[in-house]
């Protein structure tokens, strides 16, 4: 039973065939998902290698635990190399680089791609072991580049450009997800009631979460004598979520959309919490003389002080970090995603199928041709066309790349930074995360609006 999979596996690793599980008790997967899940574990791996290469630990960690490290950093500096170059901010900036590298050069491989039955559909389809080994070598190049302080100088602007461009996809993905989300739900509710008390719960939820965030941030996060700013974009913030949440439900919204309801600013107002609370945390500590002595104010009330608290925080930001990065790379390139700004006043929830896991539903319907054995079965579903843009996946992970070197080395800040400081403080984080906050709700509000202001181009 183990050597007809085995064989697939081999086939998967160094030929065109479409990787699968060994257990035939999973699931079918489609060959579109299978390989865009392949280079999100590669995007992931990379992540975290980057994610460790900035803390100091992990160096102490190496001298301590690893024999002759000491006489091996020894011999490096006799070849003019340092064992710090394979930590900080630089050997990010360098890994980054390499990984970048490997989805642009795909990006520009993969340009008008339109079915799987090519050659370069095939080797963007399987070979994934020649491709680890490509992009393992592609992360280990960048130590090998001349003009290191040109290079990190440069690269660190591009690098800025394009995290912020995928800043503005991770946005517009959001915005699409929470209109696709209440029209998935809404086109069950005809058929049972039961969809109907879903969306009432979660949107309750939602909203219940957004309020409590607020309160939250008003306790702790402002102080009478100081913390200005948060005052202000709390207040700003907080309205302007109550105003798409009563502009969703008006109804001159609801007459050219009638799907429009709640769920979706239940689900935008969250994330500008998130953000929101996420920039007040990135904020530089202000103080406030109180008794003689300068104390800290508008901080992470609970056991602020303490190491592991630090570490908890930055724990959980980085796996918001991560489930943003692999849901944008892994549902913007669909085709049915690619509209996500173009809510049609005609738009018929009917033809939808109402499910609870929709965030990766069918692009297609379904297909015959399957890969049966011992493994897990593999649906073709690419022979007639794309479901996805090959190009623009690739290109997507390259911004994502970007990203992620810029906020695991704190944007333009880097100096002296580790990631366990990751929500220490920074000015240039604060305005960004604030800044995203202000563009994820004009794009949603654009998504209400735009059919009355421009009707002709927003008619299905």
């Amino acid at each position: 039973m183990c050597t007809p999979c085995c064989i697939s596996q081999l086939a998967c690793c160094c030929g065109s065939a479409a990787c699968s599980c060994c257990c035939n008790c999973c699931p079918k997967i489609k060959q579109s998902t299978g390989t865009r899940i392949m280079y999100a574990l590669y995007f992931l791996l990379v992540t975290i290698i980057c994610v460790i290469m900035m803390s100091p630990t992990v160096e102490q960690q190496m001298k301590d635990h690893i024999p002759f490290y000491s006489k091996l950093c020894e011999n490096m500096k006799e070849e003019k190399w340092n064992c710090g170059t394979v930590v900080g901010y630089s050997a990010v900036y360098k890994v980054c680089f390499g990984m970048a590298c490997f989805f642009f050069i795909f990006a520009l491989f993969t340009i008008r791609v339109n079915n799987s039955t090519g050659c370069r559909a095939a080797i963007h389809n399987g070979f994934w072991l020649l491709k680890f080994v490509v992009l393992a070598a592609c992360c280990v190049g960048g130590f090998f580049l001349p003009e290191e302080k040109i290079f990190l100088e440069v690269w660190r602007y591009v690098g800025a450009t394009g995290g912020f461009i995928f800043l503005l996809i991770q946005l517009m993905m959001l915005v699409e997800f929470a209109h696709r989300w209440n029209t998935n739900w809404s086109s069950g509710v005809k058929y049972n009631r039961m969809w109907y008390a879903a969306l009432a719960f979660v949107t309750l939820t939602l909203f219940s979460v957004a309020v409590g965030a607020v309160v939250f941030m008003g306790v702790y996060y402002t102080d009478p004598e100081a913390c200005l700013l948060n005052k202000i974009f709390l207040g700003i913030n907080g309205s302007l979520c109550l105003i798409i949440s009563l502009l969703a439900i008006s109804p001159c919204i609801q007459k050219l959309q009638p799907t429009s309801g709640l769920l979706q600013p239940g689900v935008i107002s969250v994330y500008v919490m998130y953000l929101t609370f996420s920039a007040f945390s990135s904020k530089p500590k202000e103080f406030v003389e109180r008794n003689g002595e300068n104390t800290t104010v508008c901080v992470f009330p609970f056991n602020s002080g303490t190491e592991s608290d630090k570490k908890i925080v930055t724990a959980f930001g980085t796996v918001i970090l991560f489930g943003c990065i692999l849901y944008s790379c892994l549902t913007s390139t669909t085709r049915r995603s690619s509209a996500a700004l173009r809510v049609c006043r005609n738009s018929e929830p009917e033809t939808e199928r109402a499910r609870c896991c929709f965030c990766f539903g069918d692009d297609t319907d379904e297909y015959d041709e399957e890969k049966s054995g011992s493994g897990q079965n593999v649906v073709y579903d690419e022979r007639e066309g794309t479901i996805y843009s090959y190009s623009y996946f690739h290109f997507v992970f390259f911004l994502g790349s970007l990203y992620v070197m810029m906020t695991v080395t704190n944007w333009f800040h880097y100096d002296n930074h580790d990631i366990e400081k990751l929500l220490d403080g920074s000015w240039s984080v604060f305005w960004i995360k604030m800044a995203s906050c202000w563009v994820c709700l004009i794009l949603y509000m654009w998504t209400l609006i735009a059919p009355m202001v421009c009707p002709k181009r927003f008619e299905a």
